[in-house]
C-alpha cells in the first residue's frame, strides 16, 4: 500500500501546487485586467499570467468561467508562450464567450475578433484579423524608399468570428475574414484561411473540409 501511495505523491503534489498557483494568479489577473481595462467575467481560472494590450477606445471582454493556461507545463502538450489578447488599434474589439479554454493562445484584433461559448483552443493557437504588414516591400520600409508618412500601407484587415463549441487543435492559425461555424473541429497545425460551415472536421494548410460531423 505504501508504494501505491508514494507512486501517486508526485502527481498529487503537482496538482496541489498548480491549484495554489491558480488561486494566487487569479487575484493578480483581476488587478492586471483592471489596469488594462479588460472586462473580465466571473469564475475564470489562470495558470500563469496572460498578457493584455488595449489602446484607448478599444474593448476586450472575457466571459465567465474561462480557463487560460500560460505556463509551459500547464498544458502537457507544451505551451511555448503565454496567452495574449491584443487590441491593435483604437476601436478594435475582442469578445470571448463563456466557458472557453485557451492554452498559449494569441488573439490579435485590428477590427474585431468574436469567439463564442465553449470554444477550446489547443496549445499555441493564433487568431488574427489582420495581415499586420503590407505585401508591397516599399510600404514595409516607407522611410527608406522615400514614401511620405501617411501613405496608405495596404495592410488588410477583416473581422473574425468563431461560433460556439468550436475546437481548434494544437498550433492552429486562424486568419482574417474567417467565420468558423458551430461545432467545427480543426485539426492540429492547420491554417484556416477561408470560412468553414458548422459541424465539420477540417484540416490542412489551407484548411479544407475532411468530413461532416454528426
Amino acid at each position: 500500500m505504501s508504494s501505491i501511495h508514494f507512486d501517486a505523491l508526485p502527481h498529487n503534489i503537482r496538482c496541489a501546487l498548480q491549484r495554489v498557483e491558480e488561486v494566487l494568479t487569479g487575484i493578480l489577473v483581476k488587478i492586471y485586467s483592471y489596469w488594462w481595462g479588460v472586462d473580465l467575467g466571473a469564475g475564470g481560472s489562470f495558470c500563469g499570467l496572460p498578457r493584455f494590450r488595449r489602446p484607448p477606445a478599444a474593448r476586450i471582454r472575457i466571459g465567465s468561467r474561462c480557463r487560460f493556461l500560460s505556463r509551459f507545463s500547464a498544458n502537457l502538450h507544451g505551451i511555448n508562450r503565454p496567452c495574449m489578447l491584443a487590441a491593435l488599434d483604437r476601436g478594435a474589439v475582442i469578445e470571448i464567450g463563456e466557458d472557453c479554454g485557451m492554452s498559449g493562445t494569441v488573439v490579435s484584433a485590428k477590427t474585431r475578433v468574436e469567439i463564442g461559448n465553449r470554444v477550446l483552443c489547443g496549445a499555441n493557437t493564433t487568431i488574427s484579423d489582420t495581415d499586420s504588414h503590407p505585401l508591397d516591400y516599399r510600404q514595409r520600409n516607407p522611410t527608406y524608399f522615400g514614401l511620405q508618412i501617411g501613405t496608405p500601407d495596404g495592410t488588410k484587415s477583416s473581422p473574425v468570428k468563431i461560433d460556439d463549441d468550436v475546437w481548434l487543435g494544437m498550433n492552429v492559425i486562424v486568419l482574417k475574414g474567417v467565420h468558423i461555424g458551430k461545432g467545427v473541429v480543426v485539426a492540429a497545425n492547420s491554417v484556416v484561411a477561408t470560412s468553414l460551415p458548422e459541424y465539420v472536421l477540417a484540416g490542412g494548410s489551407p484548411a479544407k473540409i475532411i468530413r461532416k460531423l454528426s
